[in-house]
């Protein structure tokens, strides 16, 4: 679309003004709302909040909205692919590049890791009795940078510059040489600041686990998703500065002409062993929690201990081990060798092991349980067979010569999306499901839950399970038409509808959502007659919820306070000292600085990279002169006065 204005032609896509017409429209009618129901007080206090929950809430908040926004790429890549030679919207060619592009990036580190880092949020601290993040600030800080990170790739589309060399950003089609435009600029600045602040987090994770559990609590006595959050800890402080390093070297060749990923001295391979070594890690980083909160809900629903306690959690480290010893799987065409290809052929294939295991017990924890169908429950169940699935088809492409056959096809879109979605969304949706009462003080509409599950699941096995067909057939990933001819175009239509299943799985959950807040099923401390911590505090979980604080004598401390002590805890004769809480508007202002000082970047404006630079240094200055408590002995020391 073209206009004229101040004798100057513009050109604008229609995709792009019809967003334009969405975010301005939704978000007046957001302030509108808000204003109407005089809410700025709550959103203030969540602005500003560093208490664990409220992060936690954020997390979430900002992840469904992604979901959303992806979500409708992925019904746009769907339309394109409805019937063969199909010219749908401007959704062909680098348009088309730019859809999947954004969707698989914000589906993978703005979509995926929140929604499981808001859930550790949430749940971990309450599970092992601590009375918050260890390190509450620094929490808060996490969470905007990863939100700024976010902004950035999202904000790239309404400047007309989206990234478009897909989610792995392959050199040397990243490079300034064949994508000069800003938009592989605010997917290199987008994921390096998001990183940080997901660096910062895992830290976070770290230390609260190792120091803040409750009196008795030893590392063989934590839940299972405590512990699958500890070793996903590791792993992101391991893969992430990778990732950022490769990001970083990735910067230099397009901004200040360098030649690690191309030329004579450079080469392509080198970034793909870089984002991989990151890369397979990353897998695991976003289904690894999933595993614990399947653990966690089909214990409390089947009224049983988890079967075989200690092989689960021997199974989660090794399945961290290995996550980084078969990266190359991603790189079995590149000529690397047999030998090469052999020995991760097999380290790919040994993973399989561990995560039989789980599934075995898990259904082990089934046989003979006293199972409840709750909507967590339904999200727990369908996820097996699922990852199942996801998981056979992985040994498949283990294989390195059927690999040459399966590589960059939809076979391979197929797979990764049967764990991605299967394993890690499904699990997100159970998790959400079984601590929304921690979180808000009541439970989301069971019907409306079982709606969303029906629809979503069985909508994604009708969009998926043809695509293994389509790329056995030879359909390529990443191509935005196809001829009646290629024989593909059942499989592509039958996928179509399913998506749209599955888009309308999505808005019951946001129904479900709105109807829970406007008409809530208040709730107890208990309302799943849970096994863990989190289900003896107020809900919502207060701030410092442990007031006394308990003693943990196994696995199971509250099912077994409702066997032998009518409910009640044992109360231990020491506690922790709990993390300081306040309330700064420093974060959130920081976010603002680290968006200033990324944007002066991807469009080279110098005055603005020192001022910008100038504002952080000066952040990190101010905060090092913050005391909270200082400050906090102070406003004590007033209150008593008064």
């Amino acid at each position: 679309m073209t206009f004229e204005l101040f004798n100057r032609t513009f050109f604008i896509a229609t995709d792009v003004l019809f967003a334009y017409i969405v975010l301005i429209g939704t978000g007046l009618g957001v302030l509108y709302l808000v204003n109407r129901a005089n809410k700025w007080s709550v959103i203030k206090d969540y602005v500003t909040t560093t208490h664990h929950r409220k992060i936690g809430v954020l997390y979430l908040l900002s992840a469904t909205l992604f979901f959303l926004r992806a979500g409708i790429e992925a019904l746009i890549i769907r339309m394109q692919l409805s019937v063969p030679e199909n010219d749908f919207w401007v959704f062909q060619g680098d348009k088309f590049n730019e859809a999947f592009t954004t969707h698989g990036t914000i589906m993978i580190f703005f979509v995926a890791m929140p929604l499981l880092i808001g859930l550790m949020n949430v749940a971990v601290p309450l599970q092992i009795g601590a009375q918050d993040m260890a390190f509450p600030y620094m929490n808060a800080i996490s969470f905007w940078l990863f939100l700024a990170g976010a902004i950035l790739v999202n904000m790239s589309f309404f400047m007309t510059a989206s990234p478009n060399a897909g989610w792995t950003a392959y050199a040397p089609l990243s490079t300034a040489e064949f994508t000069p435009e800003a938009g592989n600029d605010y997917y290199i600045f987008g994921l390096q600041v998001s990183g940080v602040g997901t660096i910062l987090a895992a830290i976070n994770m770290i230390v609260t686990i190792v120091r803040h559990r409750a009196p008795g609590m030893k590392m063989t006595r934590m839940p299972l998703f405590a512990w699958s959050t500890l070793v996903t800890a590791f792993l992101i402080l391991i893969a992430f500065p990778v990732l950022t390093i490769a990001l970083y070297i990735l910067m230099f060749d397009r901004l200040f002409g360098t030649s690690f990923f191309s030329g004579e001295s450079g080469s392509p391979i080198y970034w793909q062993h870089l984002f991989w070594i990151f890369g397979h890690p990353e897998v695991y980083i976003i289904i690894i929690p999933a595993f614990g909160i399947f653990s966690d809900v089909i214990s409390t629903f089947s009224k049983k201990r988890v079967f075989g306690y200690t092989s689960m959690v021997v199974a989660i480290v090794i399945i961290g081990l290995l996550g980084f010893m078969v990266w190359v799987h991603h790189m079995f065409t590149v000529g690397l060798g047999p030998v090469v290809n052999t020995v991760f052929a097999i380290t790919t294939m040994l993973i399989a092991v561990p995560t039989g295991i789980k599934i075995f017990n898990w259904l082990f924890t089934m046989r003979k349980g006293v199972i409840r169908l709750g909507t967590p429950m339904l999200f727990a169940a369908g996820f097996i067979p699922t990852f199942v699935i996801g998981g056979v088809t992985g040994v498949m492409l283990a294989v390195a010569a059927a690999d040459f056959q399966f590589h960059d096809t939809y076979f391979v879109v197929a797979h990764f999306h049967y764990t991605m979605v299967g394993g890690t969304v499904l699990g997100a949706f159970a998790g959400i499901y079984y601590w929304f009462p921690k979180m808000f003080g009541f439970k989301l509409k069971d019907g409306l839950g079982k709606a969303h599950f029906w629809l979503f699941l069985i909508g994604f096995h009708i969009t998926f399970f043809p695509q293994h067909f389509a790329g056995l057939n030879g359909m390529p990933r990443r191509v935005y038409t196809y001829t009646a001819e290629d024989n593909i175009f059942i499989f592509n239509f039958i996928s179509t509808i399913g998506a749209f299943m599955m888009g309308i799985g999505t808005l019951f959950f946001v129904l479900n959502i709105y109807k829970s807040f406007k008409d809530p099923d208040k709730c107890g401390n208990d309302p799943w007659d849970g096994r863990t911590l989190e289900w003896s505090v107020p809900s919502p979980a207060p701030e410092h919820p442990f007031d006394p604080m308990p003693q943990v004598n196994t696995v199971d401390p509250l099912w077994e306070a409702k066997r032998n002590r009518g409910g009640k805890l044992p109360v231990a004769n020491t506690s922790r000292s709990a993390p300081i809480d306040v309330t700064s508007w420093q974060p959130v202002s920081f976010y603002g600085v680290i968006m200033l000082f990324s944007l002066s970047f991807i469009y080279h404006v110098t005055w603005l990279q020192i001022v910008s630079g100038v504002m952080v240094l000066a952040f990190f200055a101010l905060r090092t002169l913050t005391d909270e408590h200082t400050r906090l002995a102070k406003e004590g020391e007033n209150h008593d006065n008064v």
